[in-house]
């Protein structure tokens, strides 16, 4: 064994300059790979972080059917023993109460359709990242019962500015009569998400209930887990333990479908492009061993001449795609360690980018996992094998006469 290793390598070395390029190739495309992989983890992460933390939370309470119809009657069944088992679940980091209804906004110049989101302002600061994406005036006070916070687009829509009045319209939850009020744009923010840059209006929570007429009841509890990885379970105990007595509580896998579709579309795509870099390895290997194979033609017919088996033969040439896959994966993973390090250090800049109903809110940084340089590494030095039985049975198969006669 030690033998063949010691021949397999001292024949790569004949040829420096065409084994350390058929490696530098086979490793770039290695490297390629470990840092596709690490990009699309930390896309994933960088989707849910802002997905999550913007406005929809780990996960939502809701009665039963809301999240369908939207109807505002439907109202969390038994409020307070749900606030009362949140504020001493051991998963629930924090929790924030809203109420949604479809609403006609209006200022002096122009008219909008909006969903207008109450929220009680204190508990939605620790939930979620409105107040941080405020770029003038203030967030909501909850001294103040009269303050707006809109988007930037809507806000162009409405050509409003802070410290305008803008009225809200709205049917009550039971009668349907319309019910209005007077608020003043106290903030303006900008998520950099159309949907909730253009269609959105956040008020007090009280001020919110009292114009649906729903007393103390809401539509929505959003949750901020302690272990965001349960948003993903959707068997999870937590999510049966709330979906009961008429409501509802789901993980933020259900409500942003999407995302499970993008997930699973990033993996197709790694997977596609370890198949055409396996394909360039294989091109790489062949090649290279197939160059060797018939530049040492005279060698080979003599040691079949003296009496080396073709096994032997064979076992020659998987050494020497061994001992190329090896020196293949020490450079690619260097290559891969530091492209990832770096980008990871630097980030790269997709702010503003929407993918899959999800806009990219920070930089992307590409994540280092072990298995990273386990998994691909194995496959590579797998795969080298794999390939190297082609030259290597072509190896066992030469005759004597036939070999030393080609070299002349």
């Amino acid at each position: 064994m030690y033998i063949f290793l010691k021949l397999a390598i001292r024949n790569l070395l004949r040829n420096k300059r065409r084994t350390f390029i058929a490696g530098i190739a086979i490793g770039i495309g290695l490297a390629a790979l470990i840092f596709t992989d690490a990009l699309i983890i930390g896309m994933e992460e960088n989707m849910i972080a802002s997905a999550t933390e913007s406005l929809l939370g780990d996960g939502q309470i809701h009665g039963k059917g809301f999240r369908e119809s939207r109807e505002i009657e439907m109202v969390i069944a038994d409020l307070p023993q749900v606030t009362a088992q949140l504020e001493v679940d051991s998963l629930v980091r924090a929790y924030s109460k809203r109420v949604q209804a479809f609403a006609m906004i209006s200022s002096p110049a122009n008219v909008a359709a909006v969903g207008m989101v109450g929220v009680d302002p204190l508990a939605e600061r620790e939930m979620s990242q409105i107040d941080d994406a405020i770029i003038a005036g203030e967030y909501l006070d909850p001294d103040k019962k009269r303050q707006l916070v809109i988007g930037t687009k809507l806000a162009e829509i409405l050509e409003a500015e802070l410290g305008d009045r803008i009225v809200l319209t709205v049917a009550q939850a039971h009668s349907g009569e319309l019910s209005q009020e007077m608020f003043r744009v106290s903030g303006i923010y900008r998520f950099n998400i159309d949907e909730m840059d253009r269609a959105m209006a956040f008020v007090p929570l009280e001020r919110a209930q009292a114009m649906l007429g729903l007393g103390d009841d809401v539509h929505e509890i959003a949750l901020d887990l302690y272990d965001n990885s349960i948003g993903q379970d959707e068997q999870h105990p937590l999510w049966q333990h709330y979906s009961e007595n008429g409501n509802e509580a789901v993980g933020w896998l259900v409500l942003l479908p999407e995302l499970k579709l993008a997930f699973e579309l990033s993996q197709f795509s790694t997977a596609i492009l370890g198949l055409i870099l396996f394909g360039v390895v294989a091109f790489g290997i062949v090649n290279t061993l197939f160059m060797s194979l018939h530049e040492r033609m005279f060698e080979f017919g003599v040691l079949r001449a003296v009496g080396t088996r073709p096994l032997a033969m064979a076992r020659l040439i998987l050494f020497e795609a061994a001992a190329l896959a090896v020196l293949s994966i020490i450079l690619g993973a260097i290559l891969g360690y530091l492209l990832t390090y770096i980008m990871g250090e630097v980030g790269i800049d997709y702010r503003g980018i929407e993918y899959s109903g999800v806009t990219f809110r920070e930089l992307l940084f590409p994540v280092l996992e072990l298995k990273q340089f386990i998994i691909y590494p194995l496959a590579v030095f797998a795969f080298t094998a794999l390939v190297g039985l082609f030259p290597a049975l072509t190896a066992a198969r030469l005759k004597p006469a036939e070999a030393m006669r080609r070299s002349f």
